[in-house]
């Protein structure tokens, strides 16, 4: 008979084991890196695929990352820090413990790049995803930027989403609190019309604040609907660089 695969429950008790030491292992053995590793800044976004986004949304949702990511006024904060570079990648989440990486490790450091990453961004194929799952999210960025090819004071995993954690096998607050015990520092983006609440009764934003983020000047931004996300992660991002 063919191997069986372990369940959701067991899934659930090996991450819950194996995750934190695995981070701990990693910042317990940094590796060599050459100049052209050094940048000022790991940052992963978590970007909310799941069901509840169709794909006009995608589209806009996509297209504000890649304008975001090229704004003059981002380079600038780029090139205001020491080595003058950061290292972007893009992770899409929902579905349970399945996060995926639809654009690994990228070096930013000017306009060039910066073309380079947003064409990189718009090309990338939308990856299957179902539920929020917010926790498995932080925990597949967590480990992400700890095999990143890149080395960094800084380190940050930048998440957004139109909804609260539902379906994580490990919840949101677990997988944040050892992604910052790690040295990693968790920010939100909370796409959320004005006067939406959540289950909790209380908007999504203030849910991310209790839930989400974490880590030294850990913070939230409001983007109204997807159409104003360009904007509020084009502050976002000059915020978290500058």
């Amino acid at each position: 008979m063919p191997p069986t695969r372990p369940g959701p429950a067991a899934t659930f008790g090996l991450r819950r084991r194996v995750l934190p030491a695995a981070l701990a292992a990693s910042l317990s053995a940094p590796r060599a890196a050459s100049a052209r590793d050094e940048v000022d800044l790991l940052l992963a976004l978590a970007v909310d695929a799941s069901g509840s986004i169709d794909a006009e949304e995608f589209r806009l949702q996509r297209e504000g990352y890649a304008e975001a990511l090229s704004h003059p006024a981002v380079l600038a904060a780029i090139a205001s820090k020491p080595h003058g570079a950061v290292a972007v990648a893009m992770v899409e989440w929902g579905s349970p413990v399945g996060a995926a990486t639809v654009l690994d490790w990228t070096r930013l450091s000017d306009a060039a790049s910066a073309r380079t990453l947003a064409a990189a961004v718009m090309a990338a194929p939308r990856s299957r995803q179902g539920w929020n799952a917010i926790g498995d999210a932080l925990d597949h960025c967590a480990l992400l930027i700890h095999a990143a090819p890149f080395q960094a004071r800084e380190r940050v995993i930048d998440l957004s989403g139109d909804g609260p954690d539902l379906r994580s096998l490990r919840p949101a607050p677990a997988a944040r609190d050892d992604a910052v015990a790690a040295g990693v520092t968790i920010n939100a983006l909370a796409v959320a019309a004005a006067g939406q609440v959540t289950r909790f009764g209380e908007p999504l934003a203030e849910t991310y604040r209790r839930e989400v983020i974490g880590g030294p000047g850990a913070f939230v931004v409001t983007a109204e609907d997807r159409r104003d996300i360009a904007r509020a992660l084009r502050a976002k991002l000059v915020r978290e660089i500058a």
